[in-house]
């Protein structure tokens, strides 16, 4: 039987994007073109391909509603899915749900509609599709696990050890004996404040972190069952590490949560809690008092091996002893300090990795150089230890003179980023328990040869998936190298959270988050690290700004350890994002989710709009931040600013922010299916702060100036950000647009690391692609390259290392340029929510070629463009169920011929670029003369 769809609302589909913010206007078509062959025979689809559930491959603690997303498959060219069938079963065969056959396109966050699910429980599901000619795949099948409600940890308590330790290890361990019959499936539930490392019979099986506040803790589910053996003592073991507040971590409640399930061949389960009977004593391998790494946080991690606890986590060991001592209990879960756990959904992959080399500075010292800068835990080996020896073990970004590790407080974003180690008699490890940022890991005094065997490290990131990395190469050897630095920064600069930097701060600033996700969305298909962001943020609008004036604002640090604060520009910014992820995925139901705080925010804009005095119809003093980020941040740091007039009261780039978030807004209402109303009051709205910033804040000659002061008048600065915000955000006429766009050109980089996107953006949508190009690329100016020169690898937090500062050497925020290379460079470009349509534009002016792969949510989009004699050859490989539009520029008496498997269809003309359509598989284009003029 066939149902019907329930496919989310279409939008509308946007402007081609080869003009970019133009609209796209089909003149009368030239002489035909030659098209591809016609299709060869059909042929059934393909099982589906990538299969996900809430985006990943096998999550074991699915909450709430699990969605599906699969990538259909079929050899034939230009094919589609008509339909789809979706079925889960429990992993013993029982069918809990069949959708039928339902007659839709949609493939990715499809929900389950079945009975409800189990709670802890292993789900097998399957899907099939169908193509345009009603044949249907062979079906494909994944799995899921569900997760458990704050009900379901069956009397597990939460348990610590009774300290006041402001750098708290602890250990806490049991013994228990697991039933005789085999063992099918084993899972652990755990949850620590505020890092635990999990251990059974002295083999690491699990590490978790939650910095959440109390009700916005997570947990981590485990498979374990490779770990558990039948008819055998298990030793549980736990270390945990709570360390008080930090910039990105509330002080939450020291303590341990852990649940065991054990299911065996016979039918039988086993469930082991913590409870009154674990032991619990201080770990005291790692020293206990020391002092911060610098004013956000961290401790130095001092670690001294004579005093480790050896054998803790093994079968036998005698914990009866002082200072052994039974655990304190806080209390069944749920209590009030832990009233509410959610299932973490992002995961850390942990990579060792090698030096690429060792150096020796003129004293001696042993320097690792992994040649780029890593988030990673420091290792070394000794074989020939002395107890009582101290090793001074130090990271760190840059090298002295003299070859030893910079220790400067600019060379080290004021952290002590030192591993102080006392090594215990013979062979040892020393294995760092937290990660720093880093490039260069010394040894001094270690008594003995170190070889590059001897050293490594362990770099941490978030998980994400496989096989969906972005791919790009150039004409330009430049702009690879800087593809490459964007793309490594972007990744490292997620580790439990999207961070600053993962060496001074480690915090989820709003405006750093925002920007590393947009990189690391179209770097490596990242969606989880996202959304759990995004949630995180709306949670700090219900925790600290839920009345009154302050609706509509964020934290800018989120989850935190000082409370309420915001920056005004993030909160704006922050609309931005939930659009920017809905259009890459089409996951309504998190736009849904997110639509009442994006709607109070469009609310905070209109509160400031004054309908009268010197600032009338312009955003007016933006309440929020403090100091240096009063009314607004502009950019940061302060270099960064470059001059900007931080004395205007109606500021242009907040201004051009305002109108983004209105027209969010009503495009958010109009695809939830909100009153008509709504949406054209958004529109409305932006309709007028956009008139009202072009009648006030542009000078004669259009550029726009900084913002209006008190009593009206324009500021006599005009700075790079005002001009290149009013054509990002589509507040400049189109027709300025050439001459804006040559003055912002002209003026080089004038806008720091947090911002450049908007620049390269304005360039872009301004028909200016040889300008991104030269930005990204050009040694002699500030920017990315610029950064190569000086020997960095990693993104900047500014442009340059001003002395007297702590400016960061690793901040990510400047990966967000990678969303410029794809989509001005490269030429793909999302047009529809979840990528059903893409547009491919090889760029006018600029590379002589460029080839790469975007992952969409849809599955990969590859193109490689050349330029030839009469235009641009160009070569594409589309996914099933995706339509490409493809615009080429035209040349004087020249036309395009299509080939391959995909038919090319002629759509129009849009300035001065022949457009055409093409659907899944292979095809290529080339310059040919015009029929007729030969």
């Amino acid at each position: 039987m066939v149902q019907p769809s329930h496919r989310p609302r279409q939008i509308r589909r946007p402007a081609l994007a080869a003009v970019a913010a133009g609209v796209l206007v089909l003149t009368a078509a030239p002489p035909a073109p030659a098209t591809a062959a016609p299709a060869a025979a059909r042929h059934a689809p393909s099982a589906p391909a990538g299969l996900l559930v809430d985006d990943q491959a096998h999550p074991l603690n699915v909450e709430g509603t699990p969605r599906f997303s699969w990538l259909p498959r079929d050899a034939d060219p230009g094919e589609v899915q008509t339909a789809y069938r979706l079925t889960v079963a429990e992993a013993g065969g029982r069918t809990v749900w069949d959708s039928g056959k339902v007659t839709s396109g949609e493939q990715s966050y499809v929900p389950y509609r079945g009975q409800t699910l189990k709670p802890g429980t292993a789900y097998r599901w399957t899907v099939r599709t169908w193509d345009r000619t009603g044949r249907q795949s062979p079906p494909a099948t994944g799995r899921f696990e569900t997760g458990i409600s704050d009900a379901q940890w069956e009397g597990a308590a939460w348990i610590r050890r009774d300290s006041t330790d402001a750098d708290d290890y602890t250990l806490a361990r049991t013994e228990v004996h697991i039933g005789a019959s085999p063992v099918v499936r084993a899972r652990t539930y755990t949850a620590a404040d505020h890092t635990y490392e999990l251990f059974l019979n002295g083999r690491r099986a699990d590490r978790g972190t939650s910095f959440g506040y109390p009700g916005e803790d997570y947990y981590q589910a485990a498979d374990v069952t490779a770990l558990v053996e039948a008819g055998r003592p298990l030793a549980i073991g736990v270390r945990y590490h709570w360390y008080g507040s930090g910039q990105g971590r509330p002080a939450g409640t020291r303590g341990l949560l852990l649940k065991l399930v054990v299911e065996h061949a016979d039918g039988s389960r086993e469930v082991f809690v913590t409870d009154g009977s674990w032991r619990v004593t201080r770990d005291t391998l790692f020293v206990n008092g020391s002092g911060r790494r610098n004013g956000e946080g961290d401790r130095i991690e001092r670690q001294d091996a004579r005093a480790e606890v050896v054998g803790w986590n093994l079968p036998g060991y005698d914990d009866t002893a002082e200072p052994w001592a039974a655990a304190q209990v806080a209390g069944a879960h749920p209590t009030p300090q832990y009233p509410h756990l959610i299932g973490q959904e992002t995961r850390l992959t942990e990579t060792p990795v090698k030096p690429v080399g060792l150096l020796t500075a003129d004293d001696g010292t042993v320097v690792a150089d992994f040649g780029v800068v890593i988030p990673a835990r420091p290792v070394v080996r000794f074989d020939a230890g002395v107890a009582g020896r101290a090793i001074p073990i130090r990271a760190g970004y840059n090298l002295t003179e003299t070859g030893r590790v910079a220790t400067s407080t600019l060379l080290t974003q004021g952290t002590d980023m030192s591993f102080p180690y006392v090594q215990k008699d013979g062979p040892q490890e020393f294995r760092a328990f937290t990660h720093l940022g880093f490039r260069y890991l010394e040894i001094p005094n270690a008594g003995e040869r170190i070889t590059l065997d001897d050293v490594g490290a362990v770099v941490v990131h978030t998980d994400v998936p496989a096989g969906r990395e972005a791919t790009f190469a150039s004409s330009d050897q430049t702009l690879d190298a800087v593809w490459r630095m964007m793309k490594r920064s972007a990744l490292y600069s997620v580790q439990e959270a999207f961070v600053d930097t993962p060496t001074r701060e480690k915090g989820q600033f709003l405006g750093d988050a925002a920007n590393i996700s947009y990189a690391t969305m179209a770097a490596f298909g990242e969606r989880d690290a996202t959304q759990q962001a995004i949630r995180e943020f709306l949670r700090s609008a219900r925790r600290y700004w839920n009345s009154g004036d302050d609706l509509g604002r964020y934290n800018a640090v989120y989850p935190n350890g000082d409370g309420k604060r915001d920056i005004p520009d993030y909160s704006l910014i922050f609309v931005d994002w939930v659009w920017r992820y809905y259009q890459q995925t089409g996951d309504e139901a998190l736009l849904a989710e997110a639509y009442p705080a994006v709607r109070d925010t469009a609310e905070y804009v209109l509160r400031h709009i004054p309908p009268d005095g010197p600032t009338a119809g312009l955003v007016t003093q933006l309440s929020g931040g403090s100091g240096a980020y009063q009314y607004g941040i502009v950019d940061w740091p302060e270099p960064g600013r470059f001059g900007y007039d931080m004395s205007a009261v109606a500021r242009t780039t907040i201004n051009a922010l305002g109108v983004r978030v209105l027209r969010v807004a009503a495009q958010m209402a109009a695809q939830l299916g909100r009153p008509a109303t709504e949406a054209a009051g958004y529109r409305a709205r932006a309709a007028e702060l956009t008139a009202a910033m072009n009648a006030k804040l542009r000078r004669a000659d259009g550029v726009y100036v900084d913002g209006l002061s008190a009593t009206g008048e324009q500021s006599g600065h005009a700075g790079q950000h005002a001009t290149s915000y009013a054509i990002a955000f589509g507040v400049a006429p189109p027709g300025d647009l050439p001459v804006l766009a040559e003055h912002l050109a002209g003026m080089g980089m004038k806008q720091g690391p947090m911002t450049a996107h908007w620049l390269l953006q304005a360039l872009a949508d301004a028909g200016r692609p040889d300008a991104v190009l030269r930005l990204l690329t050009n040694p002699h100016d500030l920017g990315w390259a610029d950064i190569l020169r000086q020997g960095g690898t990693f993104t900047w937090e500014a442009w340059t290392l001003d002395p007297g500062t702590n400016f960061s050497q690793s901040h990510g925020w400047g990966a967000q340029a990678i969303v410029d290379v794809q989509q001005t460079l490269l030429g793909i470009r999302t047009v529809t929510p979840g990528a059903s349509v893409v547009d491919v534009v090889p760029p006018a002016t600029g590379l002589s070629w460029a080839a790469g792969t975007v992952h969409t949510q849809r599955g990969p989009v590859r193109v490689e463009w050349r330029r030839v004699a009469g235009g641009v050859r160009v070569d594409l490989d589309i996914p099933v169920n995706v339509t490409a539009r493809v615009a080429l520029p035209l040349a004087a008496g020249r036309w395009y011929q299509a080939a391959g498997q995909s038919r090319a269809r002629f759509v129009g003309v849009a300035d001065g670029r022949a457009v055409f359509e093409v659907g899944s598989g292979t095809s290529s284009f080339h310059p040919v003369g015009r029929r007729g003029s030969r």
